[in-house]
């Protein structure tokens, strides 16, 4: 197939070509703004979780899905550590704010399954907090959907080798040493752990109501595109007609005297 090339990392795999990734991206893109147009009109709720491991690339495809949508329907949620306050508050709280609105999609660049990943793995909740969670998931994530929420969940699925390529990419790029966190290092020494965590995880709350999506991402770009086309596919839309969009004449009155420049201040021209 003419958009598949060979990996020159490993000779017996396959990638996605730049040239029909950026024309796929450019198509599914205008499907979304599509999709944008029919939640706003029809005034759904959408909630999309993205989950997986570090450097797995949740951000890379969240960058792609919201580069054309406007971001007062479109909004991306990615909370700090609780504050103290909010340590003491029902755990599901602080996510229950940023729920949508009609006509909203709300994408969460990790979300209240923090208990149940570095959480757990980390030992910053206590057992009873740990157990409770998984107990009481899947019946927040029911509730959600019988109140009319379309609620979707994604996994990122990236292999050891490649999450340490990555690791390595930021640690020696200026521009991406903000992506690794002391627990984005820790996550390193506790490989396993997270391992198990995420199984126990799924065992729970990868239901038939909500379940997990699972995404490979050793390939950033084969990734982004499935996960774009799998949304498209579950959420039924119609492209709205849009009208006709006419420029009015600019209206030039009369006795209007421009400011003088020289009475301005101008950013100076550091490349002229």
């Amino acid at each position: 197939m003419a958009h598949i090339k060979k990996n020159s990392d490993n000779g017996h795999e396959k990638e996605i070509s730049n040239g029909f990734y950026d024309k796929e991206l450019a198509r599914l893109q205008i499907e979304l703004v599509r999709l944008q147009d029919w939640i706003k009109q029809e005034g759904l709720r959408v909630v999309i979780i993205f989950e997986g491991r570090d450097a797995a690339g949740k951000g890379g495809v969240i960058k792609r899905i919201t580069q054309t949508l406007n971001p007062r329907i479109c909004k991306v949620v990615a909370l700090a550590t609780p504050t103290e306050r909010e340590k003491t508050q029902w755990y599901f709280q602080r996510y229950v704010t940023h729920l949508p609105a009609a006509g909203e999609m709300v994408l969460f660049d990790r979300s209240w399954y923090n208990r149940a990943g570095v959480e757990r793995v980390m030992n910053f909740c206590t057992e009873n907090e740990y157990w409770g969670f998984l107990r009481t998931c899947p019946e927040f994530e029911r509730m959600l959907i019988r109140s009319g929420i379309i609620l979707i969940k994604y996994w990122f699925s990236v292999s050891e080798k490649e999450q340490e390529r990555r690791f390595q990419k930021r640690i020696n790029d200026p521009t991406k040493q903000w992506k690794l966190s002391e627990i984005d290092l820790q996550s390193r020494l506790h490989w396993v752990k997270y391992s198990k965590a995420k199984d126990e995880m799924f065992a729970y709350t990868d239901t038939k109501q909500s379940p997990w999506w699972v995404i490979h991402t050793d390939d950033k770009k084969h990734a982004r595109l499935l996960c774009i086309r799998h949304i498209l596919s579950l959420i039924p839309y119609k492209e709205i007609p849009n009208p006709i969009i006419k420029l009015p004449p600019r209206n030039h009155t009369k006795g209007y005297v421009r400011t003088p420049m020289s009475e301005q201040t101008f950013v100076p021209d550091y490349y002229k």
